[in-house]
């Protein structure tokens, strides 16, 4: 069985134990015939994948009475695959999920680290910092550099801890909020692990 999550810049493969990524901008999807499961994103990606007979999008198979219209079908994908926890995707964005005996509770959007850095050296280039994952949020810094760092993490961590629920990271910045986030659990395969337990029920 392949799995494939499709975002704005790849495909991901999961072909049984073995995951990888392929350009969506080089990437031929024709080049495969097997039947592959897939969600996806991306909008230019997706009308080319529904002229394919072995492309099949698994979210026309979630019951949405438990999501809103305009939620990101990987975030949905990533709820489906625990009974219990906030999920942390820190990509680009950052989107916190609360699920709560399997039902998804809702959720919110945080800027990315990328993104939010551009936003502080928007305002001053004397705010041009790298963030300090490693810094104590119990005590109020006093230097820049922490004072950024601060303002940008305490709020997050502040939230996510306030739901006292296993706290799951994903998304490329995961090593780095595994810092302010020690008991967390990292887990890439989260959203495969969703598809899995759709396809079950299909």
């Amino acid at each position: 069985m392949i799995l494939c999550d499709i975002g704005n810049t790849s495909y991901h493969f999961l072909d049984k134990d073995r995951s990888y990524k392929e350009d969506v901008n080089l990437f031929n999807p024709n080049s495969i015939t097997k039947k592959i499961y897939y969600i996806c994103v991306n909008h230019k990606v997706k009308l080319v994948l529904d002229k394919l007979d072995n492309w099949i999008d698994l979210s026309e198979n979630i019951d949405m009475k438990n999501y809103y219209d305009s939620i990101g079908v990987d975030r949905i994908f990533a709820c489906e695959a625990i009974k219990n926890g906030v999920i942390v995707d820190a990509g680009s964005a950052i989107t916190v999920d609360v699920v709560k005996d399997g039902i998804f509770d809702g959720g919110f959007i945080y800027p990315g680290k990328k993104a939010m850095s551009e936003c502080y050296k928007g305002i001053s280039s004397a705010l041009d910092y790298e963030f300090n994952f490693s810094l104590d949020l119990k005590k109020l810094p006093k230097n820049s550099q922490d004072s950024i760092s601060y303002g940008y993490l305490k709020n997050l961590h502040t939230e996510v801890e306030s739901y006292n629920l296993p706290i799951y990271l994903t998304g490329g910045d995961s090593c780095e909020f595994i810092k302010i986030f020690p008991n967390a659990t990292i887990d890439e395969m989260l959203i495969f692990k969703g598809m899995k337990k759709i396809i079950e029920t299909i």
